[in-house]
């Protein structure tokens, strides 16, 4: 039996996320909960919420022992950029991309 959560619009660049949510695939739950909250990437604060959402997933809808979960699999998407500019000498100008992910967390039971 398997919970999952769902993480979408997260801004922040995937190549940054997939840095910190590599540290908790296949991990127990209350571990991956503690990597995340001594991590001290800013991205980590999100994904405790997102793991403890799994975890209440897991609990209310699945009716799965808490005790037992790990995390199963953990990936990152890339979502919509955000195209901005910035003005350069020459009146010229330069396109910065705001980058946003989608993180999908999902637990399994042992």
């Amino acid at each position: 039996m398997e919970a999952k959560a769902i993480l979408k619009y997260l801004k922040t660049s995937p190549q940054k996320t997939r840095l910190v949510i590599d540290l908790i695939r296949g991990k127990k739950v209350d571990e991956a909960i503690t990597i995340l909250t001594y991590s001290e990437k800013a991205v980590s604060r999100e994904l405790v919420k997102l793991v403890k959402s799994a975890v209440a997933n897991a609990e209310n809808t699945k009716n799965l022992n808490v005790d037992k979960l790990f995390v199963k699999t953990a990936f990152v998407d890339g979502g919509p950029v955000l195209k901005r500019t910035h003005s350069k000498a020459m009146g010229r100008g330069a396109l910065i991309r705001r980058r946003t992910s989608h993180v999908t967390v999902v637990l399994g039971e042992r």
